[in-house]
């Protein structure tokens, strides 16, 4: 199997990297290979290298600064995107691409299902939509995973910045009012290959594909809770923090505004996977636990 991946050195790219050579020959391909913004490029580089399957890591995910620069976002997020579902289409292959929670509005009081109506409330959101709507329209191939709350040891997020507050300030306050799960890159990218390889050897599982899918941790908990939890874990392995996890201030979503507004409610019901996939996901603290042990080791700069 030859996989074409775009995106390579984002969070959860990196861990595709690792994750997908047990499934195929990966060929990675960044921005010193293609731009996203150049089409011409982009099209000439998926023809060239005629791979089974396509893998769209990339995007802009500046939440806040898509807000003045919407026509950077769309070009990377959406257009490219159905670029990258045309030539799949052409070419007969299989595009595995990834959304996100903030299509949705974040006003549902329960987790959100596949089939709920995208209502996005930011310019990235609304540019991750089009794109979901760009390959179901493009009648490719595809197989796509919407996530959300996003962390690894790379990159930026919202763990390291918090480990990285609570080591340099005195006082740290985080949003209590929105909700969801923090989901490793390496649960994302471990569960695409395990897509992969089931496509590759049941025939069965052939019908995974044309199917939009919720990849997430179960349970749930707030950006509050969630950042008291990685300082408090942070402490157990003697991580030196000025901050501990209980003295952090929680702060409502009016009291810390952002230039985009942001999903409230960002949890999404991932029965659909688990039983397509005969799997159970684990709970967003079991690879929260393990990404803060390997801190003293690897560091998280």
């Amino acid at each position: 199997m030859k996989i074409l991946l775009f995106g390579p050195n984002g969070q959860v790219g990196r861990e595709l990297q690792r994750s997908l050579s047990l499934v195929g020959e990966v060929r990675s391909c960044d921005r010193s290979v293609v731009d996203l913004e150049d089409s011409d490029r982009l099209r000439a580089v998926i023809k060239e290298l005629q791979a089974d399957v396509v893998v769209n890591a990339a995007a802009y995910t500046a939440v806040d600064h898509a807000e003045n620069e919407p026509q950077k976002a769309k070009l990377v997020n959406t257009d490219a995107v159905a670029i990258m579902a045309e030539e799949v289409k052409r070419q007969n292959s299989l595009l595995f691409h990834y959304s996100t929670d903030y299509v949705f509005d974040g006003e549902k009081t329960s987790p959100y299902e596949e089939v709920d109506i995208r209502n996005p409330i930011n310019v990235y959101g609304r540019t991750k939509r089009d794109s979901e709507l760009a390959v179901i329209g493009s009648e490719c191939r595809f197989i796509m995973f919407r996530i959300s709350w996003i962390y690894s040891l790379y990159g930026s997020n919202f763990f390291k910045k918090m480990l990285s507050l609570a080591s340099e300030k005195r006082e740290i306050k985080v949003i209590a009012d929105q909700i969801g799960a923090p989901t490793s890159a390496a649960l994302v990218a471990d569960v695409t290959a395990f897509c992969l390889y089931r496509l590759r050897f049941d025939d069965v599982s052939k019908a995974l594909v044309g199917e939009t899918y919720h990849v997430a941790p179960s349970g749930h908990t707030s950006w509050y809770d969630y950042a008291r939890f990685v300082l408090t874990e942070a402490t157990k392995f003697g991580i030196e923090l000025r901050v501990k996890g209980d003295e952090i201030l929680p702060v409502t979503t009016d009291d810390y505004p952002l230039t985009a507004r942001r999903p409230r409610n960002s949890r999404l019901n991932t029965s659909k996977l688990e039983s397509r996939l005969n799997i159970v996901l684990p709970a967003w603290e079991y690879h929260l636990k393990r990404h803060i042990q390997q801190i003293p080791l690897r560091g998280y700069a």
